[in-house]
């Protein structure tokens, strides 16, 4: 194939089919990047709206519809401090640590609500020592952030046994609640309210992240471009050669 200037470019099958492929996963992996990052948008837009909305109380609650999530709620119990549970391979300001769930029985029912307490750090020297626990005792009044479940982290190894200080990757409440025999609620709160027991609740915005999703769209795109760019200019340099 010659140019206007003499350039020549010759077709090359297997760095044809390559590019492709490099371009296909390029052009894939940024559009799921940017789907990504307008999922985290949508979830930043219903943030802001649900968090300046009035305080909910337990029993404006008929169960976890998702059209409550992130409204902020207050609870009065008591904390079930027999049955604490811990969330593992969750750093705050890149210290390792863990977050510290309990069940908590709401006055006047038998109902029953998870609260993700708080942060902690973790023994640096013996992962599987427990730091101590502060609960308080009695009847007390928390406030936090409706959640529809705890966290996800990649699950590395075997889960664990669900017992009473048992340290997890993740925890699904339904299978609490079978292996517990407690009836906990299908959703969860996210404690903000202080109750003197030394618990970090600087809880991550689950809408963090968006910029981070377009730069890592962008790189993905640049590589498809890069390699066609790449595809073409090799070609050309190559035709030039061969027509010395």
């Amino acid at each position: 194939m010659r140019f206007i200037s003499g350039l020549q470019f010759r077709f090359r099958l297997i760095p044809f089919l390559a590019t492709l492929v490099v371009m296909g996963i390029g052009l894939s992996l940024g559009q799921w990047q940017m789907r990504r990052a307008d999922q985290k948008q949508a979830i930043e837009v219903k943030l802001e709206m649900r968090t300046k909305a009035s305080v909910l109380a337990a029993d404006a609650l008929a169960g976890a519809a998702a059209e409550l999530e992130f409204r902020h709620i207050r609870l009065q119990g008591e904390f079930l401090a027999d049955w604490p549970l811990y969330l593992d391979n969750r750093p705050h300001q890149g210290h390792a640590g863990l977050y510290v769930l309990m069940p908590f029985r709401l006055t006047g029912s038998n109902q029953l609500v998870m609260v993700e307490r708080g942060w902690t750090a973790r023994d640096p020297h013996d992962r599987m020592r427990l730091p101590p626990l502060a609960t308080p005792p009695g009847t007390v009044v928390i406030e936090g952030s409706l959640r529809r479940a705890p966290g996800h982290v990649l699950q590395l190894g075997q889960a664990p046994l669900l017992r009473p200080g048992a340290i997890l990757q993740n925890l699904n409440l339904a299978d609490f609640a079978r292996a517990s025999g407690l009836p906990v609620q299908s959703w969860l709160v996210e404690q903000t309210s202080e109750t003197a027991d030394r618990l970090v609740r600087d809880w991550p915005r689950p809408s963090g992240g968006i910029e981070r999703h377009l730069g890592y769209a962008f790189q993905w795109y640049a590589l498809a471009a890069m390699a066609a760019v790449f595809f073409c200019v090799t070609g050309l340099r190559r035709g030039k050669s061969a027509s010395r």
